[in-house]
């Protein structure tokens, strides 16, 4: 282990002496509205680092979404930091996931703490946007086989076979956990009150949650399957 602080390259260079494949898992959301900049340096000091270091490979997680829609300042970030890695010279693969499906996946934990704390859920209207979520297993899966092909390189989108919009993955945990639910849905005129919402009724704190809630305004579903392939 080795402990250091990501924004400093001398850091990060030590963290990778004698690494052949590094695993970047970083988001900086809980650092509050600046996270993107954030986000931003730590990819590029990470970068600069990898490539002094020799390291051969980068796998990186990001996240889900068609870059052509409006994206959320989340998703906005996890794609800018697959371009800055990419942009070392060193070879990356980027997989990119929707809600993973597990304890500590913040989306997942949000979605449980609601559904178990609420018999009736006043929701935005986003609750009807498609998502195409996985296991944290399966994400644990790709992540470990990406060390058994050394050419793969570039985005690899990842998610399990279903398709279901928030509201259904809502009432299929419910009916998993033997919880009568109901959700209804209202238009609510800015992110920021979900996400207040959010931090008074579940453990995920608001700055968090703001940026997590704001990315629901759009489907994350799988468009190339060339990671299951």
């Amino acid at each position: 282990i080795v402990q250091g602080d990501l924004a400093d390259e001398k850091a990060a260079r030590r963290a990778l002496v004698d690494i052949d494949v590094a695993y970047y898992l970083m988001h900086s959301m809980a650092s509050g509205p600046t996270f993107p900049e954030r986000d931003r340096q730590i990819a590029q000091t990470f970068a600069v680092a990898a490539r002094r270091a020799g390291v051969k490979r980068i796998v990186y997680l990001g996240g889900l979404g068609d870059p052509a829609q409006t994206l959320s300042d989340h998703l906005v970030s996890r794609h800018e930091v697959g371009r800055i890695l990419a942009a070392s010279g060193v070879p990356v693969i980027e997989f990119r996931a929707a809600v993973i499906v597990g304890s500590g996946s913040v989306s997942f934990e949000m979605i449980r703490y609601l559904t178990e704390r609420l018999p009736v859920m006043v929701t935005p209207r986003w609750v009807d946007f498609r998502c195409q979520p996985i296991g944290v297993r399966n994400v644990l899966e790709y992540l470990l086989e990406a060390l058994d092909h050394p050419d793969a390189e570039g985005i690899y989108e990842i998610g399990g076979p279903d398709v279901v919009s928030y509201r259904q993955m809502i009432l299929g945990y419910a009916r998993v956990r033997g919880l009568r639910r109901l959700v209804l849905a209202f238009p609510v005129p800015h992110p920021e009150w979900s996400s207040r919402f959010v931090d008074l009724v579940t453990p995920v704190p608001h700055a968090i949650a703001m940026p997590l809630v704001a990315s629901l305004h759009s489907d994350m579903v799988v468009r190339d399957d060339r990671a299951v392939r």
